[in-house]
């Protein structure tokens, strides 16, 4: 099945290119999938499982996104802190700015 591409115009050569893409694409999952399974099968006739030798699946550990004390306050507004994480607060970078240390500005 050989294409003759001088005799095609600019839309037909387009459509030809994401035609042949898609089929790229379906070759190349079709190929994944199947040494997926070799993989599997390897680890299975060794007696051992996915998890056993790449861990857990990503996803399933999340981190613990609980709250951090705050390290930090403001001597103007004792209400406003900062944990010490993150993009430095506004009136952080302004004491910083008028003389004082992180030290100083610590709980």
């Amino acid at each position: 099945m050989a294409v003759d591409i001088k005799n095609l115009n600019h839309n037909q050569l387009n459509d030809l290119i994401s035609k042949a893409q898609v089929r790229q694409n379906e070759l190349r999952k079709e190929k994944v999938v199947k040494l997926r399974e070799k993989v599997h099968a390897m680890i299975k006739a060794e007696g051992y499982s996915f998890e056993d030798i790449f861990g857990s699946p990503r996803g399933k550990a999340k981190r613990s996104t609980g709250t951090v004390a705050p390290k930090y306050r403001n001597p103007a507004n004792p209400a406003q802190t900062w944990s010490g994480r993150g993009k430095r607060p506004h009136w952080f970078n302004d004491a910083l700015k008028a003389g004082k240390k992180e030290k100083d500005l610590a709980i």
